[in-house]
């Protein structure tokens, strides 16, 4: 049977992970500190795996633009460690290594160029699993979120709209909201044909942050969820500056994978909803 070494199992995507991937072996999941080697040395050898799965990432948007070297270590550094091992490598990356400058969606081969610390720490992360491996397969996903114990935008906003009449959310960042599960699945199938290289998975369809809390409070509401907001503002990005720079622009095309998927990817309302009615019912 196959050993599957998952890091960051207790995470959002660890916990959609660990289920469907019992079907295709043994799942260790481990928490490690990514920044720190010899804890990743130490698991490898602990557990001796015939595949790893990085799920795990310093995923603090702003705080990494003042915490580089952090970043660094868990993003950059501990994907080169696990390509280094000779294990075949599963690595979850982001929409972040692209500048989001483009109007059409994003394809694994376009040149990539992040704004910020996170995505230029991740994008080193795939560079250094290129370098040392050649049994790799990297996935890049983007605006997750999932029903488990993670904060994420759903939960975010479901919380503020008990809580106020009024919400201002950015509307010109465009991508596409992607549900755990549906992520999960995708990269079992990827794992169970040994498909290699870089892949982009989201849900499918487009939106902007706006329209993704829209969505969120109508299928909430749908559900019988008692909400005190009566009014979503759409602002600009400069009315709600961070730290970090964001692509404005970060839907990937999923036409590489789509036709190694049992189905289509499933559009990210139709997800949502589903989501929501795993995580109110």
């Amino acid at each position: 049977m196959v050993k599957i070494l998952l890091l960051g199992a207790q995470g959002q995507l660890g916990e959609a992970l660990s289920p469907v991937l019992s079907s295709l072996g043994e799942v260790v999941g481990e928490r490690v500190e990514l920044t720190q080697p010899e804890a990743i040395q130490s698991a490898i050898a602990r557990v001796q795996p015939d595949l790893i799965i990085n799920s795990a990432a310093y995923t603090a948007v702003d705080r990494a633009e003042s915490d580089r070297a952090t970043a660094q270590a868990a993003n950059g550094d501990a994907p080169r460690i696990l390509a280094q091992s000779g294990i075949p490598l599963v690595q979850i990356s982001t929409d972040y290594v692209f500048d989001g400058t483009k109007n059409c969606p994003y394809l694994e081969t376009d040149a990539t160029a992040p704004l910020g610390v996170y995505g230029q720490t991740k994008l080193a992360g795939e560079q250094a699993i290129q370098q040392y491996s050649d049994r790799y397969t990297i996935i890049r996903t983007a605006w997750v979120y999932g029903a488990g114990k993670t904060p994420n935008f759903v939960k975010t906003m479901l919380r503020l709209g008990k809580e106020r009449e009024e919400i201002r959310v950015v509307s010109d960042q465009v991508g596409c909201p992607t549900w755990t599960v549906d992520l999960a699945s995708a990269i079992a199938t990827l794992i169970s044909q040994e498909a290699r290289g870089i892949f982009h998975y989201t849900n499918s369809g487009v939106a902007s942050w706006y329209d993704f809390a829209i969505a969120i409070f109508e299928e909430a509401q749908a559900l019988g969820v008692p909400l005190a907001v009566k009014r979503i503002i759409p602002i600009t990005t400069p009315e709600y500056p961070t730290p970090a720079k964001r692509p404005a622009y970060s839907v990937l095309s999923t036409a590489k994978i789509t036709p190694l998927l049992t189905s289509p990817p499933p559009h990210w309302r139709k997800s949502l909803r589903k989501m929501l009615s795993q995580f109110l019912g």
